[in-house]
């Protein structure tokens, strides 16, 4: 792959919105999980909620677009002054050769269940103010930022379970190459509904407890909500030493199960390989390892299997899940940008939460923060179905 520039880069979770408020909380591997009490969910498990959310509001031209999806990706436009770098960009390119290429699992099905709750109680019709194609729609995020930037260019969702928002990055790499387009606003978006949250908990996959990523003791996820953007863009001219790059992308479907990964992590090793021979690098070059790392028993283990096998027990590494929660579709970009982050200021994020690795599995899983020189990191996003990426990130020096 030509590395591309990560030109901007934002995130928002539960520990914050924008990379100050992340490396703050990322330096003490500090936790945003609390106590499941969102909207109607009588469960005992712990969650990953943005804070606001519902305070935002949609410009009047957009109200067809209303839902706490497309909020939250408001929301996370206005950190660290993304949209601003975004309109700059598009300033320069034009409106029809820039792209959106995000990631999303559930987009705004919320708006579905919320809906249905008013459905007319002699026909069943939902009410006449629901508007499916702009809110439930998986394509409704992307569409929702292309109008609110105003853009003609392409505009593409990709929803792959949990590797949505980490494809979108070799999607637009692509396009980019192929000259559709000269740069994209890439990312993921995926907020909280009733499906997921009492969906994980019917698989018996959710945690009573704070989720502990590689923990001996690990007993299931924490599911979260996040938005985390990149504007990527061909380099030109000298670059910062601290400038991020996408320096390879690797994608994989082992399609072993519905909703388990292979217990060898054929799939997730696979992924591995080919961004590191994307970014034509050996495994002794990556000197950190964003886990996937959801804290439940099979895909831990899976993922262990895959990363010892190509990496041994050299190379620090961590799931940054027991901090942010599991953000779905946008988890790949969500993690990317904390790589990005860990990257520009040189740590290497402990894993909150998690108290004792499992011995099983044979790895470096970093309790603490780690400071220290850190060049290239590999994050890893594996999604039901056997759905693989693996992004490499590095310092332009």
């Amino acid at each position: 792959m030509t590395p591309f520039l990560l030109a901007h880069f934002t995130v928002t979770t539960c520990l914050g919105r924008g990379l100050a408020a992340h490396r703050a909380a990322l330096e003490r591997a500090a936790s945003g999980l609390r106590h499941c009490d969102f909207e109607t969910v009588r469960l005992d498990t712990w969650i990953g909620e943005v804070d606001g959310v519902d305070d935002v509001r949609l410009p009047l031209a957009l109200a067809r677009h209303d839902c706490r999806n497309n909020r939250l990706a408001l929301l996370g436009l206005a950190a660290d002054g993304f949209e601003d770098a975004v309109r700059a960009a598009i300033g320069k390119v034009g409106k029809r050769r820039f792209g959106v290429i995000l990631g999303t699992s559930t987009s705004g099905i919320l708006q579905t269940e919320l809906a249905y709750r008013r459905r007319d109680p002699a026909t069943g019709a939902l009410p006449d103010d629901f508007i499916y194609p702009t809110t439930h729609n998986t394509y409704s995020v992307a569409g929702f930022v292309r109008d609110y930037l105003g853009l003609e260019g392409p505009a593409v969702v990709v929803s792959t379970a949990c590797s949505s928002s980490a494809k979108v990055f070799a999607a637009a790499a692509r396009m980019i190459e192929c000259g559709i387009i000269d740069a994209a606003l890439v990312g993921g978006v995926d907020s909280l509904c009733l499906t997921t949250l009492y969906g994980f908990s019917s698989l018996e996959l959710t945690s009573t407890e704070p989720c502990r990523p590689y923990d001996a003791n690990r007993r299931g996820i924490s599911v979260g909500e996040g938005a985390a953007y990149a504007l990527l863009e061909k380099p030109s001219g000298s670059l910062d030493a601290d400038a991020i790059l996408l320096l390879g992308a690797g994608e994989s479907s082992d399609a072993y199960h519905m909703s388990s990964p292979h217990p060898d992590g054929l799939g997730a090793r696979l992924a591995m390989a080919r961004a590191l021979a994307d970014a034509g690098l050996p495994p002794s070059d990556i000197d950190y390892i964003n886990l996937h790392g959801t804290a439940t028993p099979s895909n831990d283990a899976a993922e262990g299997k895959a990363v010892a096998a190509l990496f041994g027990d050299r190379v620090p590494m961590s799931s940054t899940k027991g901090a942010t929660g599991h953000t779905l579709g946008a988890a790949g970009a969500v993690e990317a940008a904390i790589s990005a982050l860990a990257l520009r200021h040189g740590f290497l994020p402990g894993g909150a939460n998690t108290q004792t690795p499992d011995p099983a599995i044979a790895i470096d899983y970093l309790l603490a923060t780690r400071n220290g020189g850190v060049r290239r990191a590999l994050s890893n996003s594996f999604g039901f179905g056997g759905s693989n990426c693996s992004l490499v990130f590095g310092r332009a020096r």
